[in-house]
């Protein structure tokens, strides 16, 4: 209104006098400037503190969390303007699959049970690979699909089955799940062996395997991968496996288990999650 008619005349009609509008709008803007730079400080700290992995939506739940009252918009200002970004996703591929082999392949059994509503229902497993200076470090993980936790993992120099082996016998030891746990993968050499087979049989586990060429059945685990290359791997060099392997179970189970706020769990951590089931 004050760029339609002077303000000379706005304040007589309002009965307003000009020294006390003009004392009015330069407060309102230096209150405004102060909140911005509180809200600066907090963000930069929630960026930090997330290993400047968030952007907007994840800073801005976070703001919420601890009182704030903040939209996301001025929250994706704040950050541009301070030149904070959060990772972006980019696509990678990984071939760590021997999927020509002879040995039985299990059903998908995936499509044919719902959405799981608490956890140690399904779990959903695969290798990856990381580069350090010394060569390749695998990596096998399990990921329960209710709550995107990593409960079991394992790391080596080999791709053969004691490596996905590892990470079964960690995740069923210390998650101790019910007999009719689904066991998703993908229809590799290791996860059909005659010893991983035999060890989700003595644990009263089901075998589901994707169907062929179909990466889309494992999606979920595919993202945790996604994750861990983008917010980890690609952001450093590696010189030993040593190094590898102290910066993947940081990763794990200090910031992406207990803190990282996934949207697909309403901006939860998957230890927060899986806590608030009943």
């Amino acid at each position: 209104m004050s760029g339609e008619y002077p303000i000379k005349t706005l304040c007589a009609t309002l009965a307003v006098s000009r020294s006390g509008y003009y004392a009015w709008s330069q407060s309102t803007g230096s209150m405004r400037s102060h909140r911005n730079d509180a809200l600066r400080l907090k963000i930069a700290a929630i960026h930090q503190q997330s290993r400047q992995t968030y952007g907007s939506p994840r800073v801005t739940v976070e703001l919420r969390a601890q009182g704030e009252q903040v939209g996301r918009h001025r929250v994706a200002r704040l950050m541009r303007l301070a030149g904070l970004r959060g990772r972006q996703k980019r696509r990678y591929r990984v071939r760590t699959t021997d999927s020509v082999h002879d040995l039985p392949i299990a059903p998908n059994r995936l499509a044919r049970v719902a959405t799981p509503n608490r956890p140690n229902q399904i779990w959903q497993s695969d290798l990856t690979y990381v580069p350090t200076d010394e060569g390749w470090l695998y990596v096998a993980g399990i990921l329960d699909r209710f709550s995107r936790r990593l409960v079991g993992w394992a790391m080596g120099t080999t791709l053969d089955t004691s490596l996905p082996l590892a990470a079964l016998r960690m995740a069923l030891q210390h998650r101790d799940p019910p007999r009719g746990l689904i066991h998703h993968s993908d229809r590799g050499a290791q996860y059909a062996s005659a010893d991983y087979r035999s060890a989700l049989a003595a644990s009263g586990v089901l075998a589901s395997m994707s169907r062929k060429g179909n990466c889309y059945d494992n999606a979920t685990m595919e993202a945790f991968w996604s994750s861990l290359k983008n917010e980890l791997v690609y952001r450093r060099r590696f010189a030993t496996r040593a190094e590898a392997r102290a910066a993947l179970f940081d990763y794990i189970e200090v910031f992406y288990n207990r803190t990282r706020r996934h949207s697909s769990l309403g901006y939860q951590s998957p230890l927060d999650y899986e806590s608030h089931v009943r």
